[in-house]
């Protein structure tokens, strides 16, 4: 049920809510506390707005299709992975899926900043072991139809895991799967078109041999960037958070009442 606005924000505003409290000693120096979750916050705003987009917009803050929360894609990320989870780091709470039995990530247990190594212990029957990159929130990472995607996992292709193309699930609202794509050539991106009714997609790999290799960087990115990945690029995770708005405000247009002058503010949800 994502819906583009196409009309360009009058302002935009993501900057992060670092909530960082400074304590000053009684000789001057400094000490800096942050919290361990930092929710990000987005203030848009939109002049004379057409009627469907501001419809869409009333729906979700009116929360007419429930709680929500609901998922926001900026269109200008280069990653719709969270960024911890597109380098690789930490504990893979959340952040991957896979049989406990064959694959077990090491290190990012010891420290959210640590690299994250993939042992693959055993494989089953068909000798295909299976790791998802998953979204904290929603069944996948939720997508537009009709749009264009890459994926690739290029630290694992720099680390020299025995894996087969880079693929990746799609699936409707519904959570129903729609079918499979994967690249034509091993060690390469993926990019792929969504389907018309996909909602979500899940990226993977296949490992088709144990073995132990660094995780390291892995990019979900809107468009065509293979090109750009294949030269070195690794766009950070700007992932793509589920949010709850918090403040709407919607005001006729001067002049023309057939148009909204909109407010909406949003706030990441972490649980």
């Amino acid at each position: 049920m994502l819906r583009q606005i196409t009309d360009g924000a009058k302002s935009f505003d993501r900057s992060p809510d670092l909530r960082v409290a400074e304590f000053v000693s009684l000789d001057g120096g400094v000490t800096t506390w942050a919290p361990p979750v930092r929710p990000r916050r987005l203030k848009l705003s939109w002049e004379a707005m057409q009627r469907g987009d501001v419809a869409h917009l009333d729906r979700l803050a009116r929360r007419v299709e429930g709680p929500g929360p609901i998922a926001v894609l900026d269109p200008l990320a280069r990653n719709l992975l969270a960024a911890d989870q597109a380098a690789g780091l930490g504990p893979a709470g959340g952040k991957w899926s896979y049989n406990s039995a064959e694959i077990i990530l090491y290190g990012g247990a010891l420290g959210p900043s640590l690299p994250t190594t993939v042992s693959v212990e055993a494989l089953p029957a068909n000798g295909l072991a299976e790791m998802v990159w998953r979204h904290p929130m929603f069944h996948g990472i939720p997508v537009a139809p009709n749009q264009t995607y890459t994926w690739w996992t290029p630290g694992l292709v720099a680390s020299g895991a025995a894996m087969l193309s880079a693929r990746v699930a799609w699936y409707d609202a519904a959570k129903k799967w729609l079918g499979t794509n994967a690249a034509n050539t091993s060690g390469v991106p993926l990019v792929t078109v969504a389907p018309a009714t996909a909602a979500y997609v899940l990226p993977h790999v296949v490992f088709t041999a144990k073995g132990v290799w660094d995780l390291g960087a892995s990019v979900l990115a809107p468009g065509d960037i293979a090109a750009s990945l294949l030269a070195g690029e690794r766009p950070l995770g700007d992932g793509c958070p589920a949010m709850s708005v918090t403040r709407y405000s919607e005001q006729a247009t001067p002049g023309d009442g057939a148009f909204r002058n909109i407010g909406m503010e949003l706030v990441e949800v972490t649980g």
